[in-house]
């Protein structure tokens, strides 16, 4: 909850919530855990507020965000979800982006590039619903009954606390659409023909909406008896890395952000002009803050891997307990004494988008311990965030003379003093790294019929921030960047569907 005139952070609650990994590079969460999280936070939030004797009547409008690609499908007679929710990363799809990629001409990946601003990926929510509509019969019968809805979480959540089967609002917004596979980001529209070579059926599509206007209003859950805020608008909805960039203040054309989550993603505004990379990054909608107000374009770069490493060396490896002793390792040793980490768990995505390569730990010798690992994993994020910001320097023809950042790595110093070095350029965080959340309360609050938020530049705050300052010579950074670059070419073309099934993953 934040004050819409000083967008000062007054109080928050968070839930993590589960991951499932049902198989081998498959990703799910319950669509109902996610539900029960929210009415959760906002209860606790609510009951925070008050014991700071803030009246929770003074909230005008709520904001949604969410981790963009993540596919679910719900039944609109019962409310229930169909199947798990499928997370942005998963890599179940192969199959299904391999078999697509068989039907277009040349099997050219960048085929719906100028439509979408998107490759042909296994990251996208198209393909995920596919595999769905493919795999699970309950999915096909919905369908076939039109009782199936399709959407990405804000839908699910939207939907859910509009009053779901009881009138439940059915929507998204161009943000979170244009993440789909399925969107026009010229026409602002569904596009027919995607759908069709997807085999998608429109009907179970949510209506596209700006990012900034009143959806409908929070209705009563009765079986979790959350009715703190019933009656509030909500107003904002922003896929997540719309939602930085929008609280990292990044208006004007030429502004980025990088925030550092489970993946990293840099986003760089082109205003009004969607700006088509060469060099393997992404074009998307940026925001569009209200009805009659102009779209606006990003180019992203995406890295899958970026927080997720720490918690991979937390739960999978068990070399430290908590996030905070991975730091704690990587900075007694301050160095990864040559050794390498790409964690391609996911393959990797911008600049290479490379389903087939895998995670990769080299350079070692009897000397490595797990301190060095550590930091080479922490040292990993910051080259990935280097590779795109390379790409998209090349692309914007205006190289970044500093990186705003945000999100929740961004309070390991190590890490951020680690980016300044490898960019050689300043690193700038704000005090309050929750600009994910600010920005949906921005969009959610600037709403028309709202009105208690500015978006005037002259009107922000000026935040206040942390700056961190290269402190080693460009030349030993461009040594590690280039031995990094050649790990990356190792853990290539490791993966094949070829592989013999013996009922072995592949």
């Amino acid at each position: 909850v934040f004050n819409a005139k000083t967008a000062e952070l007054l109080s928050h609650h968070q839930v993590e919530i589960k991951q499932k990994f049902p198989k081998e590079g498959w990703v799910e969460q319950d669509p109902k855990e996610i539900l029960k999280s929210v009415y959760e936070c906002v209860e606790k939030t609510c009951e925070k507020l008050k014991q700071l004797n803030i009246n929770i009547s003074n909230i005008k409008a709520i904001g949604v965000t969410n981790q963009r690609e993540t596919t679910v499908v719900w039944d609109k007679t019962t409310g229930e979800p169909l199947y798990n929710a499928i997370v942005w990363l998963d890599l179940r799809t192969q199959s299904t982006v391999e078999r697509l990629l068989k039907r277009i001409p040349g099997k050219n990946k960048a085929f719906s590039k100028f439509k979408t601003g998107l490759p042909l990926s296994t990251y996208f929510s198209a393909v995920k619903l596919r595999w769905l509509l493919d795999n699970v019969e309950e999915i096909r019968k919905a369908v076939d009954d039109g009782r199936a809805m399709f959407g990405t979480i804000d839908s699910w959540l939207i939907w859910s606390l509009t009053g779901g089967k009881n009138g439940g609002i059915h929507c998204t917004d161009v943000t979170n659409a244009s993440r789909t596979m399925l969107f026009n980001i010229h026409s602002l529209e569904w596009d027919p023909e995607l759908c069709q070579f997807f085999d998608i059926p429109m009907e179970i599509l949510p209506k596209v909406r700006s990012s900034s206007e009143i959806y409908g209003l929070m209705k009563i859950c009765p079986s979790l008896k959350s009715g703190a805020l019933t009656g509030v608008p909500i107003s904002g909805c922003l896929g997540d890395q719309s939602a930085a960039l929008v609280g990292q203040m990044c208006f004007k054309d030429g502004q980025a952000k990088n925030t550092y989550g489970t993946g990293c993603f840099l986003l760089c505004n082109t205003g009004q002009k969607s700006v088509f990379s060469e060099h393997g990054l992404l074009t998307t909608i940026a925001y569009k803050l209200g009805r009659d107000k102009p779209v606006c374009y990003a180019l992203e770069g995406s890295v899958a891997i970026a927080g997720a490493v720490v918690r991979w060396l937390r739960d999978n490896l068990g070399i430290a307990k908590s996030s905070q002793e991975v730091e704690k390792l990587a900075a007694e040793v301050g160095t990864s004494y040559g050794c390498y980490f790409v964690p391609a768990f996911s393959g990797l995505y911008a600049p290479y988008w490379e389903p087939s390569a895998r995670g990769i730990i080299c350079g070692l010798t009897q000397f490595t311990n797990k301190n060095h690992i550590a930091f080479a994993a922490l040292e990993a994020v910051c080259f990935q965030t280097r590779e795109i910001l390379d790409a998209m320097n090349k692309d914007c023809g205006i190289p970044l003379s500093q990186l705003q950042v945000d999100g929740g790595m961004t309070n390991n110093k190590i890490l951020m003093q680690l980016q300044s070095d490898i960019l050689c350029i300043p690193v700038v965080k704000p005090s309050m790294p929750e600009t994910t959340a600010l920005g949906a309360a921005m969009a959610a609050g600037a709403a028309e019929g709202v009105g208690v938020w500015s978006l005037n530049p002259g009107d922000l705050t000026a935040v206040t921030c942390e700056r961190f300052e290269p402190q080693i010579n460009p030349e030993e950074s461009e040594y590690r960047y280039a031995r990094w670059k050649k790990a990356v070419m190792k853990s290539m073309g490791w993966e094949t569907s070829e592989a013999p099934s013996n009922g072995k993953p592949k």
